[in-house]
């Protein structure tokens, strides 16, 4: 009989992880570190889907063997492929409930001599754990700063320092602003990035603090799961300063790059909000690659937006967000600084 384990269990033993649902089913959301083997096509899980809804499940499970049966050997290389090596590890299996999908893979895999664990309550299950995690009470500390203040690049290099920290928008492949998908991979699902985002937060368990960046209750077009955001806003605040020579030319070097049709189109997206006047003077700017001139145009806006995001958060967050000037050093040179200064805890001096 093939073992079956709960959310935490399975994702703590060791070997390949296999999700057997659809690509649509995996693409929409999956496990972070599985890879799709899928059973049947998106076609084939609809119309034994539509088999089982008018004919019953004796009928749906002759059709899909008639599917699966040519595929077979396809199949079995696969897991064999995935189980290769001495320390493989047993083969992780899951589908959307832990039912038919992965049992029958399971099966598969058994007679092929590779030893296989399922997911009790499969996929289903999983997306519960995630949602759990966001109802959890967080060591939470937010890194507030402009637009262009670097934040990213400060909590990559503490992290890279033992520093507990999740980078939301390297999660969401998004910078946060209209300007943020520009040159950047597509956004996963709000689904899964729920997924990575709780992944990430249950890696960070046992932080005596866990920093992110303030960020708007959405990321491009992934949400921050609302549970979470509330904690989000009751945080205490780090907000760090910038000289705006300085905060222009980051910006610049992150978007002076990208094709000027995106910028302009991303600037249309806010000409509401910028107003006419400065809409004209910040495309002007952008047609004669003045990039600097057009980051000007709309930082106005932008800085706007996050001091009234900062102070919705004074009034939530003990105390109120506490400001740090750090002038034009680099993120790693400031890293050391608030690591010095014991504005930050690394896992070691938290634990």
């Amino acid at each position: 009989m093939v073992n079956r384990l709960p959310v935490e269990a399975f994702l703590n033993q060791a070997g390949p992880l296999i999700d057997v649902r659809s690509p649509a089913e995996f693409e929409q959301g999956h496990l972070i570190g599985s890879i799709n083997l899928p059973l049947f096509s998106d076609a084939e899980r609809a119309e034994v889907g539509t088999t089982y809804k008018a004919l019953g499940r004796q009928e749906a499970v002759r059709q899909g063997l008639r599917l699966v049966g040519p595929r077979l050997a396809q199949l079995g290389d696969g897991l064999l492929a995935q189980g290769a090596g001495a320390n493989a590890g047993a083969l992780r299996l899951l589908c959307w409930r832990g039912g038919m999908r992965s049992a029958s893979v399971g099966w598969l895999a058994g007679s092929l001599d590779l030893p296989v664990v399922l997911l009790e309550g499969g996929y289903k299950a999983f997306r519960r754990w995630v949602l759990e995690r966001f109802e959890q009470s967080w060591p939470l500390r937010v890194l507030g700063g402009r637009t262009g203040s670097g934040k990213t690049e400060l909590l990559l290099a503490l992290a890279g320092r033992g520093v507990a920290v999740v980078d939301l928008e390297g999660l969401a492949q998004h910078r946060g602003s209209s300007f943020g998908g520009l040159g950047r991979p597509p956004q996963p699902s709000s689904e899964h990035f729920e997924n990575l985002l709780a992944t990430e937060l249950h890696s960070q368990r046992g932080a005596s603090e866990i920093w992110l960046e303030a960020e708007s209750a959405q990321v491009g077009r992934c949400r921050i799961p609302g549970a979470l955001w509330r904690q989000m806003g009751q945080a205490p605040v780090l907000a760090i300063e910038r000289p705006l020579k300085n905060r222009l030319q980051r910006l610049v070097a992150d978007y002076g790059q990208q094709e000027q049709a995106g910028l302009e189109q991303a600037t249309l997206r806010i000409a509401k909000r910028l107003g006419p006047q400065r809409t004209a003077a910040a495309l002007e700017a952008l047609s004669v690659q003045d990039w600097t001139g057009a980051c000007l145009q709309m930082l106005d806006y932008y800085d706007r937006c996050y001091d009234r995001e900062l102070s919705r958060s004074e009034g939530l967050a003990a105390g109120g967000p506490r400001r740090l000037d750090l002038g034009s050093a680099d993120a790693d040179a400031c890293a050391e600084r608030l690591l010095r200064e014991g504005l930050v805890e690394d896992r070691c001096l938290g634990s």
